[in-house]
C-alpha cells in the first residue's frame, strides 16, 4: 500500500461505523459504475414493488423476531 493510501486508511478507521460503511460502499462502487447503477436501479424497483404489494394487502408482514428465527434455522 502506498503512503497516501496508508494515511487514508489510518484516518478512515477512526470514523464511526456508519461513515466507514458508507465509505466502503462508495469505494466498492467506484470500480464499475455502469453495472452498479443497474443493480441499484433493480433493487430500488424491487423494494418499491414489495412496498406496493404490502400496502395493497397482496403480501403480509412478519415480525422481526419471526424473520430472525427463520434465518437462524438455516
Amino acid at each position: 500500500m502506498t503512503a497516501i493510501a496508508e494515511n487514508i486508511f489510518k484516518e478512515a478507521v477512526q470514523l464511526n461505523p456508519i461513515d466507514r460503511a458508507e465509505l466502503i460502499q462508495r469505494l466498492f462502487y467506484s470500480f464499475d459504475k455502469t453495472s452498479n447503477r443497474q443493480i441499484e436501479d433493480n433493487w430500488k424497483a424491487e423494494v418499491e414493488d414489495r412496498v406496493s404489494a404490502y400496502e395493497s394487502g397482496k403480501i403480509p408482514a412478519d415480525t422481526m423476531e419471526n424473520v430472525f428465527e427463520r434465518l437462524c434455522k438455516k
